[in-house]
């Protein structure tokens, strides 16, 4: 369990947010090229290593908590919503390509991984409180 006195508390929750979204939008572009490489070697399988699979509910796991401390910590209303249905599609992307629930685009992915991103870095940059009495603005 993470104390509410850990790092990741204390204004970082965005920068690691973002970052595990842009891990993850990496790793979500560099899976048809290792299908490529993987159809082209000589041991070639059907689908991706589940190693290589898991990493994607790893991601999703690490963003979850980065979004709950930002939007904790967010002076805008707004944001808390931005982060969280962001955070909620790149869920869903994720589970429907499990499930194959619905046909969606293979690049379907990168939009609210890329939005994930950027709300995390707009929150860090524009959305700090600066005192202890801070209120969270409708704006």
């Amino acid at each position: 369990m993470i104390s509410l006195n850990s790092p990741l508390k204390n204004n970082n929750s965005d920068f690691i947010g973002a970052f595990a979204s842009g891990l993850c939008l990496i790793h979500c572009i560099a899976t048809p090229f290792i299908f490529i490489a993987q159809s082209c070697s000589a041991t070639c399988c059907d689908s991706a290593p589940t190693w290589w699979k898991a990493i994607d509910f790893l991601f999703i796991i690490i963003s979850f908590f980065a979004v709950y401390f930002s939007a904790k910590e967010s002076s805008k209303y707004w944001m808390k919503y931005a982060l969280y249905s962001s955070w909620f599609l790149l869920l869903l992307v994720i589970i429907n390509e499990r499930i194959e629930l619905l046909h969606l685009p293979e690049g379907s992915v990168y939009i609210p991984a890329i939005a994930l991103i950027g709300f995390h870095l707009y929150n860090k940059k524009y959305c700090q409180c600066k005192d202890k009495h801070c209120t969270t603005s409708l704006s």
